[in-house]
This record gives C-alpha cells, structure tokens and sequence, in this order.
C-alpha cells in the first residue's frame, strides 16, 4: 500500500495551513524510490538526450514522435503532428498506463518526452524520469525543499515542468534554485541560488533552453519581491545576464537603460515602491523566435496590486502587465508592449504566448498572440510590438475596448476603487490563467481554457508592507462571503470555465465547449482534428478542433489543470497528461469539484488506442462535518475573527471555511486533540514540517483564540446549512460541501 487517506490521518492533520495531507518529509538528492538504473538504460537516455540542442527544438516536426520542449516548439504553439489518434479513431483510445505520484497538491508540468523517456516534475518542484511506454519510474530527484517555505508559494507548492538540453534535465525549485541533473541518473550536476534568499521569491515555471542559455523567471509578487529574469550557462551555471522588470531604488543607478525609461512611468508620491519590490516577477510564459533571434517574456503584476498605494503619484508602471521581446544573446530590451497600464486588478500578462505567421488584411504577418488575464486577446507584430488587434474573449468591465490608435485600454472610471468597493470582471483569477492555450494550423484558430470570475476589490487604507505576508493592498473584508445561505448558492452555481475556440484574424469567438467547473485544464491540439483537455471534475476529454463536438471522455478520478502532450513510441501514439488538483483556485475558491476526488491522489495518465490497463477503483467514505467543541464566544471576538481569517487563512483553507479543495486540511474537521493544540500550531510552528508556518509574527495569543471562534462559529453554521432545506433543494451545490470524501487505494505501484 503507497498511500493512504483514511480517517485517522485526515483528523490528524486537519489544521496544516497549506500544508499537505501526503507524507511531506522531503528527501535529498535521488529518492529512496528510485529504482537501480541499469548502466545500459543510462546509456540509452544519454544518447537520447546529449543530442537534444536548439536545431532538434526548431526541427521538431521532423521528429513527430518527441516532445522537446515546453510548448513542443519555440513557437509554443502546442500543437503535434500526429495523427493516428483522430476523430474516426479516437472511440479506441484507452489508458495505457497510470503512475501514482503519491501527493495531493496541485500537478500543472508539461511533460518532456525524448526518444521514449519522460521527464516531469511534481509538488514541491520534485522531478521524475519514467519510460514513456510503460510508465515504469527510472529515477526520481527531489530537491528537498523545506516545507515550510510553502508559505511563500502564493499558488500552491507546484511545478510546471523541466527542461532538457545536452544530456541534462533543468528544474526550478520552489525555494529559488535552479538545479542541472544529470538526465540518465537524475544526479546533481550543479545548482544556482537564482534568487535574494532574504527575499520571498518562488519558481514555479519551467525554464527554457536558448542558445546554450537556461531561461529562468521567478515569482513572489504578492509578498514583495522585484521581478526579473536571468539567463545561466547551461554547462557550468554561470550566470550570462539579467534583466529587471521594474525599476529599483531611483537613487541609485540603473542596471540597464530599460530600467532608466521604466523608472519615469513610476511616480512614488508618498510610496516607496523599491522597498516593497514593486513586482512584475516573470513566473510563467517564454517563447522563442530564432529567425528574429528574440526571446519573449510575460511580466506579472505589481506588488503591491493597488497601484494608488504601489505609485499613488500615477503613472504606466513599466514593465508591470507586459509582453517583453530580449535579446538573448546579451538580454538587452528590444520592444515592449503593455496590457495593462498602471495595473490595479492583479492583470498579469505572464499567460501563454504564442507566435505563428498569419495572413491579416491580406498580408503576411508574424505574429504574437496572447490572452492574459485582462479580459482581452492580443494580436501583435512579433517584430516590432505593434498592436494588430484586441478584443475582448470573456466578459470585460474595466475596461471599454481597447483603442486601435494608441494601444491602450480605455477604463472604465467605476472600476477604480481607491474611493468605493467595486465589483470587477474579470476578477484576479483573470479571464485566462496560466493553463496553456493551443493553436491549430489546421483550423486556423486558437483554444483558451477561458474562465468567467468576478472579485470586489477595495482599497485597504491601513497598508502597511509586511515581507512574510500577501501585500495586495486591498481591503480583505470586501473577500468575506454573504452570509445569506442563497447569495452564497447562487455564487457557487455562477462559477463556470469554458473552452474557446478562438479566430485571431477576425477577433471572434468561433464555438464554445461551456464546462460545468472553472479551472479546467490546458490544452494540446493535433493534427488529427482534436482538442484534448482535463477537467475540474475529474474527466480527461477530446474534442473536435473544427467543431468543438466531445468525442471521447475518461474519468480521471481526480482533478485535472496541466496541458497534455503526445508522442508515439515503437510506431504507437500515446497521450499523457499529469492529474492533481491545486494551485490558486483550488486553494482559495472553496468550491467543490466532483464529490469523490476531493482528496484523490495525484497520477500521471497515459493512453494509446488499445489500451488496456485500468485504474484501481477509489474505495471512498464520506465524513459529515463533525460537532465542534464548545466555545464561549462574543460577537466582537466572532468579528475579529473573521477578518483575521480572511486576512491570513482563506488562501489556502477557503473562504467562509465553505471548504477546501487543493489537499490543504478542511477546518471545519479539526478534532478536539486539534483545537487543544490550537495556539501552538496557528502561532509555535507545530506543524511547521508539514507546511504549516508558525503565524506569530502577526498574531497574538487573543487573535489565534479569535479564528478559532470563527472556525467553531463557521462549523456550526455549515452543519446548520447541510441539514437545512437548502441542501435538498440544491444537492448539486451543497452534496460535496457537506461530506469529507476520504479516498484509499490498496493498488500496488504500477
């Protein structure tokens, strides 16, 4: 038995504030795990991979077979070749193999496929190489990352894939490092510190190789870091260049004359941005252009969010919320172009971009297109930054349109909220996260995993910067649900994703695939006229790429956010993709997904037509909210309570204590043995092992007694609400909020 997710353990570990619900003792270099290598398999991925350079990645079409790199190609287009698995025979297609990862966080990697063996990472920026036939392990690294450095990851402890260049596999770690790996043993070639180790940086994106040149951003916004992006020797881990995002301490000079143009958009007033960080980390998208001999980069909001605090004297805050294209020779700025100006609403523009070559108005156009999380999809001339064209792919309220002339968004003055709450769509979550899009040049069109979210954003007038904690500069309480049992039903039932099949030439929205979940998973298009992507509810699905008709479906048992991919081995083609729910939806919605895979473990699936494996069947017991203790309270303690916890909790444990879904522990299950330990977890660091950070820093002794009021006084009204009429009326909705679903498997390893 590898895991298991009984009662006892989910008792146990009910208070582990974004920890984890798995076995968390991180090991060092290779895991116990891994399997003896063969010298004759370490032989056979040497040579796969020692040959793996940038003239394989621009020639992947000749090798249909492989997944080179993070988007397949330099383009990131996402898009394969392969055809065997197509629309006539995709009724055939069946899981090959399953491998169990044994976590429950969030799984979001890209898998790297070369000549029959996979590289993929997992939580806690964990790497694993399998054959990619078998799905049989090789070797296993984990950088021993120490949990409690989780309180750092604003969005969840996940990675989103590795890299593979010359005989070595590349991975970001969570707590700042960059780590080469020996790709036929996974042994440590070198390791980097990437980041300031006194600052809150995270990685969470996956490098890429340009060049002989590892590509790595970092993230760590939220808490006040100042983004940049730096460029290593992929042999020695020199380091080749930096670029900063966003200008430092004016009074000191600048790193570059990049820095010397952005610092002008910054107009402090009364602020001190520099002290702050002031943001725009580069966490995410990166694609390449090796005719134009560009490098372009995503750039990420600002920190803190509000820019009537970030640069209260106004200005467009370079490079915040921007399309970036380097030089990656030397990492000197080429072009810029800004989504969002002065952004105010967590806008990053560090989402998926993708370049193709287009015909608009008649004409050839290299183009670069993205749909961050402004609302609006973006069209541009790859070559200089020129704005084709911008409309709006979901629902947009902060903004009018975007103007032709200028390339400017024209706001909307009722979305600025330095003087009132305002409810804003989209919300922060974005129209468009950090899923991967697609794009076919067989239908033209590109895929966006869409989402349709509103926030009411406040402005929190008694800031005050804090490096160990979120600084958005936004009232929290404007974030407390309704207490009204229907508001909050009929906000759980208006949150929906869908899936966008999207012309970029006439800026229009060809079909929609409306999904009953949000946070649904990336996408791969191929050339056998299909879209294939996992759902929230636990289903991996394919659909038409011209039609967006569902033609196949399995049920993954779990959540699903990463992109897939396909490749063929021995003349078969497989798709894969990694299962686990998470990241920053999952932490913070608390909105259920299927009512049996709350707490299912994570795997990493594999089809091929014919397959014939199965998963074992999830033996499921589901929990009724236990009876809290009893707690003498006052409504001025209740009160203070609720904003603590809004304040430091609902980030990973939900709001309202609805739920939480991203294996972090549901309060609402805390035993008596939890709350008699209370303060010594919340404030002396007792679960600090399994990602629980101590919180005395901000709290006092009172303040941890006044959450768990509210945690009591939450408990109390959800069972209330879970034996009233509403669940019968709304068992859709209130079923999965109502019941712990603890799921065991006594399946042996595969």
């Amino acid at each position: 038995m590898r895991i298991e997710h009984r009662l006892a353990v989910c008792m146990l570990v009910a208070l582990s504030a974004c920890g984890t619900q798995e076995d968390t003792t991180p090991t060092s270099e290779l895991s116990e795990r891994t399997p003896a290598v063969g010298a004759q398999l370490q032989s056979a991925i040497a040579t796969a991979t020692t040959s793996l350079d940038g003239a394989r990645i621009i020639n992947a079409d000749s090798e249909p077979g492989n997944w080179l790199a993070h988007g397949r190609t330099y383009d990131e287009q996402r898009h394969s070749p392969l055809q065997d698995i197509n629309t006539d025979t995709v009724a055939d297609l069946d899981l090959a193999w399953h491998w169990d990862t044994g976590t429950t966080r969030g799984l979001e990697a890209t898998p790297i496929v070369v000549d029959g063996v996979m590289f993929t990472t997992g939580p806690w920026s964990v790497v694993w190489a399998h054959d990619a036939k078998t799905g049989a392990l090789i070797w296993e690294y984990d950088p021993a990352v120490p949990r409690e450095y989780g309180k750092y990851a604003c969005c969840d402890v996940v990675n989103r894939g590795a890299a593979a260049w010359k005989g070595r596999v590349y991975v970001g770690t969570i707590d700042g490092r960059l780590v080469a790996l020996n790709a036929a043993t996974g042994a440590v070639d070198w390791e980097v510190q990437t980041t300031d180790p006194e600052r809150p940086y995270t990685i969470t994106g996956a490098p890429r190789i340009i060049k002989d040149k590892v590509i790595i951003g970092n993230g760590g916004a939220e808490y006040g870091v100042r983004g940049y992006i730096t460029a290593y020797d992929a042999t020695t881990g020199a380091e080749q260049w930096r670029f900063y995002t966003v200008p430092g301490d004016p009074s000191l000079p600048f790193e570059s004359p990049a820095m010397e143009m952005a610092a002008k958009t910054w107009r402090a007033g009364s602020s001190r941005w520099w002290e702050v960080g002031g943001g725009g980390t580069v966490w995410d998208s990166m694609a390449f252009d090796p005719d134009l001999n560009l490098l372009y980069i995503g750039v990420g909001n600002g920190s803190p969010w509000n820019r009537y605090i970030r640069s209260p004297g106004g200005g467009d805050n370079l490079f915040l919320s921007s399309m970036l294209a380097i030089n990656p020779d030397n990492g000197t700025l080429v072009w810029h172009y800004q989504t969002t100006p002065g952004d105010t609403w967590d806008y990053t523009a560090v989402q998926h971009m993708i370049l193709a070559d287009l015909q608009i108005g008649g004409e050839p156009r290299k183009v670069i297109m993205q749909a961050p999380k402004n609302g609006f999809f973006y069209v541009l001339d790859r070559t200089n930054g020129e704005l084709i064209s911008a409309e709006a792919y979901v629902p947009v309220t902060w903004a009018s349109h975007v103007d032709q002339e200028t390339g400017r968004p024209v706001e909307n003055p009722d979305a600025h909220y330095a003087n009132d709450p305002q409810e804003i769509r989209p919300g922060p979550l974005g129209g468009h996260n950090w899923q991967p899009m697609s794009y076919s040049p067989d239908t033209n069109l590109v895929y966006i995993p869409a989402l349709d979210l509103s926030f009411v954003y406040a402005q929190d007038n008694a800031f005050q910067y804090n490096p160990e904690e979120w600084n958005m500069g936004i009232d929290t309480s404007a974030m407390i649900p309704s207490k009204d049992p229907d508001e909050v039903i009929a906000a759980l039932q208006a949150v929906r994703g869908h899936l966008a099949a999207w012309d970029p030439v006439s800026q229009r929205e060809v079909w929609r695939v409306q999904h009953a979940t949000t946070w649904n998973g990336g996408l791969l298009s191929t050339a056998g006229n299909l879209i294939f992507q996992g759902l929230a509810d636990g289903r991996f699905a394919a659909f038409k790429a011209d039609s967006g008709e569902l033609v196949w479906e399995f049920p993954a048992n779990v959540g699903i956010m990463a992109a897939p991919v396909t490749y063929a081995v021995d003349g078969e083609q497989y798709v894969a993709v990694a299962a686990g729910w998470g990241g920053a939806f999952g932490l913070t919605s608390g909105v259920p997904r299927h009512r049996d895979n709350v707490m299912a473990e994570g795997r990493i699936l594999a089809f091929k037509l014919g397959g014939n494996a199965e998963l074992p069947e999830p033996q499921v017991t589901h929990i009724n909210i236990p009876q809290p203790p009893d707690m003498r309270t006052t409504p001025e303690q209740l009160a203070h309570g609720e904003l603590l916890y809004h304040r430091y909790c609902a980030l990973c444990h939900g709001p309202g204590l609805l739920q939480s879904t991203a294996g972090i522990a549901d309060l609402r299950y805390s035993t008596p043995e939890i709350h008699a330990s209370w303060d010594a977890i919340v404030r002396g660091g007792a679960f600090a092992g399994r990602g629980m950070a101590s919180f005395a820093h901000v709290l006092e002794p009172a303040d941890s007694e006044a959450i768990r009021a509210y945690v009591v006084n939450q408990t109390l009204g959800n069972i209330a609400l879970c034996e009233s009429e509403y669940r019968r009326n709304y068992p859709e909705v209130l079923d999965t909020a109502c019941v712990m679903p603890v799921v065991s498997t006594d399946a042996p390893a595969p």
